[in-house]
């Protein structure tokens, strides 16, 4: 996942990047609510954790303005324990989940799994397409019962896909998802990762179709369906 974590207390924020990083998740950090804001409203992000207070900018403007501008992105919100009303609040605003200080790390890690599975209307971890099973929590996949051995960038590729199955997904959304927006990157990484992908899926019944100036959509081929 790309995360992004608005949090003004340094140690905080980087314990909770250093947990998610070493997980397998992207993480970008903002420091104020008004860096926090611009991130959450122009970035590719599938998930943003918010603390409430916030130097710039309160969680509660945040968190309104980045609804008023219709952005879906699921919102876990940072309370303190003596917070119930905000927290009612925040909820009301259109935050999808809280966590409550002091919290665990693997707590966070957690919720943060459940929300964006409840955004993207999965009941549970596991994606389904023909053969091929995606499980999102393990970041493992199987292919006709067969492990997929894929790196970090080749799962999330595959993630991303499976998660808009039938649906074209642009490759900046993809270079974004996978090197965030500060990396430098070859011109061709997202062609070479997508075209691994493709490769170890040759002996399914799923392939990815490239629409050329569009992007890639994960799908079931032709004939397995005909």
């Amino acid at each position: 996942m790309r995360i992004l974590v608005i949090e003004d207390s340094v140690d905080i924020a980087e314990a909770i990047e250093s947990k998610l990083t070493r997980a397998g998740h992207r993480v970008t950090l903002a420091h104020d609510g008004i860096l926090g804001e611009e991130l959450a409203l122009h970035g590719e992000f599938d998930v943003v954790v918010l603390d409430i207070n916030l130097p710039g900018q309160s969680g509660f403007g945040v968190l309104a303005h980045i609804r008023a501008r219709n952005s879906p992105t699921p919102v876990l919100v940072i309370t303190a324990r003596n917070q119930l009303d905000d927290k009612i609040s925040l909820l009301d605003l259109g935050a999808d989940d809280y966590i409550v200080k002091p919290f665990d790390l693997g707590e966070l890690e957690a919720r943060l799994r459940a929300v964006t599975r409840r955004h993207q209307g999965l009941a549970n971890s596991l994606i389904r397409i023909g053969l091929l099973e995606i499980d999102m929590s393990a970041r493992a996949a199987r292919a006709d019962g067969r492990p997929l051995e894929l790196g970090r960038r080749e799962f999330e590729v595959l993630e991303t896909l499976a998660s808009h199955a039938g649906h074209t997904v642009s490759k900046d959304r993809l270079y974004v998802k996978l090197f965030g927006h500060d990396d430098i990157g070859t011109p061709n990484a997202v062609e070479l990762l997508v075209s691994r992908v493709r490769r170890k899926l040759e002996t399914v019944d799923v392939e990815i179709v490239t629409h050329r100036g569009a992007g890639y959509m994960l799908r079931v081929k032709v004939d397995a369906v005909s």
